[in-house]
């Protein structure tokens, strides 16, 4: 699928742009699918507010649960102080995960296929395992921001092979909060893992924290660069590569879906916050 130079493209900056790797037929149905959950979905019965700037708004449990389930988490903005929600429910959700990919048949169609195995066999994944899949909403005026982070902080491997799998189900502009990421920043000293998120167990309970690595500074927009990209489009990226997106306070939604794959030669940490049972063993993309 891909030529010699989109392979040199993505060993060199850390990335590849595909346009139209998904029809409008496949984002629609995703899109509708992901709208029919959230409308399903009842706040009474509790979720966990999703942030990366505090995590400690995230319920442990609930993120733990998810790894084997498809659970809805509210935007920052989008309860007051008491809980309650301040915008229509369809407005509210930053994100729905973890397990999608393989429990929910529409989201189940989308993320396999020959197009995406013979795609990660050519950026090097070898008999991929894909542990995650999440909605990302980005809502109108409340979307939050997504700081600078490297995704391999969340799926550590010996050696690092997580692969990002990430489609625009919108079109994703500077003003809706589309992807930035460090041209090179997954090479060289700037490619060394920044921090590790890690499920800490003792004494019978748990818990999630992150765990700085280097003091090296994240990058910002001035040396990174923008990804505005129309709806349809895939864009992969190596699990170092630094990336962030912006808050979104246009009146328009920026939905997104990702994937997160690993070698399966690769050994996965014990620690890594998402880990599957025998119940739901992680699968590859055929």
């Amino acid at each position: 699928m891909l030529t010699p130079l989109q392979k040199a493209a993505y060993q060199e900056q850390g990335w590849l742009v595909l346009p139209g790797f998904k029809s409008p037929g496949d984002t629609a149905a995703v899109c509708g699918r992901a709208r029919a959950i959230v409308e399903a979905f009842d706040p009474a019965a509790g979720a966990s507010r999703f942030s990366t700037r505090d995590r400690s708004l995230v319920a442990d449990a609930r993120l733990l649960a998810s790894a084997e389930a498809v659970h809805c988490f509210f935007e920052e903005e989008a309860l007051d102080a008491e809980g309650r929600l301040v915008v229509p429910k369809a407005q509210s959700i930053n994100k729905i995960g973890h397990a999608l990919h393989d429990l929910d048949p529409v989201f189940s169609a989308f993320s396999k296929g020959p197009a995406l195995a013979e795609l990660a066999a050519d950026l090097g994944l070898v008999q991929p395992q894909v542990w995650q899949s999440q909605v990302i909403f980005k809502q109108p005026q409340i979307g939050g921001e997504v700081g600078w982070h490297q995704d391999a902080s969340f799926f550590e491997t010996d050696p690092i092979t997580v692969t990002t799998f990430w489609f625009a189900l919108e079109d994703a502009t500077l003003d809706n909060g589309c992807l930035w990421a460090e041209p090179g920043g997954h090479r060289g000293e700037r490619g060394e893992l920044r921090e590790r998120y890690v499920h800490e167990q003792a004494g019978g309970t748990g818990r999630l924290r992150m765990e700085p690595l280097s003091r090296r500074p994240w990058p910002s927009t001035a040396t990174a660069l923008p990804l505005p990209v129309e709806a349809g489009t895939l864009i992969v990226f190596h699990g170092l590569l630094p990336h962030y997106s912006a808050p979104n306070r246009s009146p328009r939604s920026r939905l997104a879906y990702t994937l997160h794959a690993t070698c399966g030669t690769a050994a996965y940490s014990p620690r890594n916050w998402l880990q599957r049972s025998a119940a739901l063993p992680v699968r590859g993309f055929v």
